[in-house]
């Protein structure tokens, strides 16, 4: 979920609530706050904080659950976010690789342990194109024997790896992290995606896991070529910031992306739109 932000620049709470309302409205079953989309580096503890209980009020009677993005490079301020989170009834946490100071499989396994011995069920992200450092299957397998680690949103964008992973770490549920590779790494036995493009075409993502999950490849190949300008144009530049830009103008108000990202070209939110259209039959 992106975090949309007001003129001046601070959180728009009320447009959270909205968009969260929105998500679960269309095709979304859970919500993940304060990932990379949500910009969570340049969001401050307190804003996280009070956008979980933002987000938590919004969908909180409609059976969708919410997942806090409170992994850090900072392990101790990571269990410290999760404890929080988990006290204010976040479902579970999402824990990134740490970023900058790649660590090494020792020190990961070491890092996502202590987040999930705070008590609230974690998602480990693996995505070593932004944090530099992969949780190699070894780890992922070590971690999985941790009765709060219980799923891996896989990003490394290597249909080897993620079929190695559902091979050798079966007890470990693997969603897709990058929109474009979901049906195929549904194919090798993950079971969903972290999705950005949901923010635009929800209810088609959706139907396409559902239709891989049930087995209806033709459904699923159907949809997944429909979606897949949509994947390329979200990504023509750094997220979230196309998707923010599509918002913008297709949706309501969500505000800018934040320094140092700035606003997705002209040309980026015409492509982004130009596929949309073709998905809406328009």
């Amino acid at each position: 979920m992106i975090t949309p932000f007001d003129s001046s620049g601070p959180v728009d709470h009320q447009k959270a609530w909205r968009l969260a309302r929105h998500l679960s409205d269309n095709g979304t079953d859970t919500l993940v706050v304060t990932g990379t989309t949500g910009e969570s580096p340049t969001l401050s503890v307190e804003e996280k904080l009070a956008l979980y209980k933002t987000v938590i009020d919004a969908v909180g009677e409609k059976d969708t659950l919410v997942v806090a993005g409170t992994g850090t490079y900072n392990t101790a301020e990571s269990v410290e976010m999760t404890v929080k989170a988990g006290e204010l009834g976040a479902d579970g946490v999402l824990a990134v690789a740490p970023y900058y100071n790649r660590p090494s499989q020792q020190g990961l396994t070491a890092h996502f342990t202590a987040i999930a011995d705070a008590g609230v069920p974690v998602m480990l992200y693996n995505i070593p194109s932004r944090t530099g450092t992969l949780i190699e299957v070894d780890t992922l397998a070590r971690l999985s024997e941790h009765d709060n680690i219980v799923a891996v949103k896989d990003a490394v964008m290597d249909i080897d790896f993620t079929s190695e992973t559902v091979d050798r770490v079966p007890l470990l549920p693997v969603y897709s992290g990058q929109d474009s590779y979901t049906l195929p790494m549904m194919s090798v036995g993950a079971i969903g995606v972290v999705s950005v493009i949901a923010h635009l075409a929800g209810r088609s993502v959706a139907a396409m896991v559902k239709a891989a999950a049930a087995g209806d490849t033709e459904e699923a190949r159907k949809l997944h070529h429909l979606l897949l300008p949509l994947c390329e144009a979200c990504f023509l530049e750094t997220n979230p910031a196309p998707v923010k830009a599509a918002m913008n103008r297709l949706w309501e108000p969500v505000g800018d992306v934040r320094l140092p990202l700035v606003g997705a070209s002209d040309d980026t939110v015409a492509a982004v739109e130009k596929a949309l259209g073709v998905i809406q039959g328009l």
